[in-house]
């Protein structure tokens, strides 16, 4: 509230200083050497696939387990999405072999998703990308302050995408970052998110120019200085609130490692270097969600799905406007899939409370022994299933 007064007592509440300050602050705390800031996490996308060079007639590998928006953005610079499908029941992140699977000679990038703030193996898909000539684009919208390898993600492909929606571990209510170590890709992101001007109105008020041309085909994806003020003092309780849900997530999967009901993907290892956004599971089967769903609502407890898978979506259907086979662990997961609560002031009777529902739920249902097992559907996750 302080930053946001302190913003419109100076006023100037239009792109400006505050946002430089921003800009600046991202990208030293992930360690790139330029950030932009942006109305939000899909122009963002937008942008990034546009400063790629991606166009019509090119195609851009994605997974369909993933929001709408990052398969949404390929569809506006006219290309194609190709969705690959993900790694297995432990690792719900796109297969680097399914990305190999997927590459044809129309293939110019490749959106990486690291779904609930788990990296994904970005050192194979990495020097499988650099090997096929293709650019990585990271939709890092669930994973600010998640690492790989001691790197933070959003810093190993040609460009880094984060959200700051009001569901996310940093938020400005609106808004989202693009990030790049690329100084002439920088300067595109920049003219393009502000109507491809060469000059704005802060600059003119530094006396830096009267007037401005326009270089290309911009947009208005500007981010404000009350949002700038917003993202600065989330940006400082980052790490703060990243170790609060680590900590949250710890504790929620001990307590459902005795539910053989369900099954958490990643593994308790992998959260040091995650930034544990949401919290899924997955059901033994997919009958039971809705009814476990309705069950928690009526004690109180909010539950999502994330995600419908995109492909499935009505203007994603047998238009040509994607292509999308062998998505069967996908589909599956998308089945079965419900998220529980976790954010970083989550107490642990709370916890204890979901755990406790849930068990009502399971002992009532009686479904321990029915239909398909979690251990045959992990063992085809284990082989990969045929394309």
């Amino acid at each position: 509230q302080e930053a946001v007064k302190r913003v419109l007592e100076s006023g100037w509440v239009s792109m400006g200083p505050e946002t430089e300050l921003f800009e600046s602050e991202f990208a030293a705390y992930l360690g790139s050497k330029n950030a932009a800031a942006v109305s939000s996490g899909t122009t963002a996308l937008h942008l990034a696939l546009l400063a790629a060079g991606v166009g019509p007639g090119d195609e851009v590998i994605t997974p369909s387990l993933t929001f709408v928006a990052t398969a949404n953005a390929i569809l506006y610079v006219g290309a194609t999405p190709v969705f690959a499908d993900v790694t297995g029941v432990e690792d719900w992140n796109i297969s680097a072999d399914q990305i190999e699977r997927a590459i044809t000679s129309k293939t110019k990038a490749v959106i990486l998703v690291h779904y609930a703030g788990f990296p994904c193996q970005m050192d194979t898909i990495r020097e499988l990308a650099e090997s096929s000539g293709l650019v990585i684009i990271e939709d890092a919208a669930h994973a600010p302050g998640a690492e790989f390898q001691s790197r933070k993600i959003g810093t190993w492909g040609k460009i880094g995408c984060f959200s700051f929606f009001s569901n996310k571990n940093m938020t400005t209510a609106e808004g989202g970052m693009v990030v790049t170590d690329d100084p002439e890709t920088a300067k595109k992101l920049k003219v393009l998110r502000s109507h491809g001007m060469t000059t704005l109105t802060w600059d003119r008020h530094r006396g830096h120019s009267f007037s401005y041309d326009v270089i290309e085909t911009g947009y208005n994806y500007r981010m404000d200085e009350i949002r700038a003020a917003l993202g600065r003092v989330q940006l400082a309780k980052l790490e703060a609130n990243n170790q609060k849900r680590r900590l949250a997530t710890l504790e929620m999967r001990r307590h459902l490692k005795e539910y053989p009901e369900i099954s958490v993907p990643f593994s308790d290892k992998s959260i040091s270097d995650s930034s544990c956004h949401i919290f899924p599971i997955l059901l033994e089967e997919s009958e039971l969600r809705p009814g476990l769903m309705a069950h928690l609502k009526n004690a109180g407890i909010q539950t999502s799905i994330h995600y419908p898978p995109v492909h499935r979506f009505s203007t994603y259907l047998g238009n040509g406007r994607a292509r999308a086979d062998g998505l069967r662990i996908t589909e599956e997961i998308a089945a079965r899939e419900v998220t529980l609560p976790l954010f970083p002031q989550i107490l642990p009777g709370q916890i204890k409370s979901i755990c406790r529902e849930l068990r009502g739920f399971f002992d009532h249902q009686g479904t321990s022994n029915h239909g398909r097992t979690l251990s045959s559907l992990a063992e085809h996750g284990k082989r990969g299933f045929p394309g």
